[in-house]
């Protein structure tokens, strides 16, 4: 089986707390980062990429639906198919300036893959196909089967809150039928609203290292690159 450990929005606590953790059992995640957060913690995030963290595309402006009051004024009801072509491609423009890499992945910000409404409503889905190796949702309910899954809508869990014996049957499961579990967070901490746990990420960080559990613990694009390579179907 395989898994990946993926983190929203680049929040403060992803270079101040998760990438130093991370680091210390080498491990490598997947940060999908808005262009103007990484300004923030600039010296942070080129550190990150310089011990080969993955850094993916999240937006410009991370546009979710109207219905999310703070998102009124970027709504995805509002924006077109090449609106939003040209705010992925301006990010992946960006990140390069910040950072000196391309993202190859992409997170739908709040899951979201529609522009538009009503009769309207566009997918843009075949955009990030486009543009990306892969593009992750978020709060979906199971792994992924890389032998059939979608590499443009992959399966995102959910691992904020949840201590590791939450975590544990969700990997179990996907190990007995050779499974790929991406798993998807935001801030790194004790405890709070959005944040994956220091705790969980260390148990599970040394329940992947050891052999005996048949893990693959790996950023998304590099196993996104490894089933397209030997599973064609699931490519572009």
């Amino acid at each position: 089986m395989a898994v990946s450990l993926s983190f929203d929005d680049a929040r403060l606590s992803n270079v101040d707390v998760g990438t130093p953790l991370l680091d210390q059992y080498g491990v490598k995640a997947t940060f999908f980062v808005v262009p103007s957060a990484v300004k923030q913690r600039l010296d942070g995030w080129k550190k990150a990429v310089a011990a080969g963290h993955e850094i993916g595309n999240h937006s410009v402006a991370h546009p979710c639906s109207g219905n999310f009051l703070w998102s009124r004024q970027k709504a995805l009801e509002n924006y077109t198919l090449e609106q939003m072509r040209t705010e992925l491609m301006d990010a992946n423009k960006q990140v390069q300036a910040l950072l000196g890499v391309k993202p190859e992945v992409y997170a739908y910000p709040c899951g979201q893959t529609f522009v538009g409404r009503g009769r309207d409503t566009k997918s843009y889905v075949p955009v990030v196909a486009d543009l990306f190796r892969a593009g992750r949702g978020w709060l979906d309910e199971a792994p992924n089967d890389p032998t059939f899954c979608d590499m443009a809508q992959l399966y995102g869990m959910e691992m904020d809150g949840k201590d590791f014996e939450q975590i544990l049957p969700i990997l179990e499961k996907a190990r007995e039928t050779g499974q790929w579990v991406v798993l998807a967070g935001h801030e790194i901490g004790e405890s709070g609203n959005q944040t994956t746990r220091v705790a969980m990420l260390k148990k599970l960080c040394e329940y992947a290292k050891n052999p005996a559990n048949g893990v693959w613990l790996a950023p998304i694009g590099t196993v996104a690159a490894y089933v397209q390579q030997k599973t064609p179907v699931s490519g572009r």
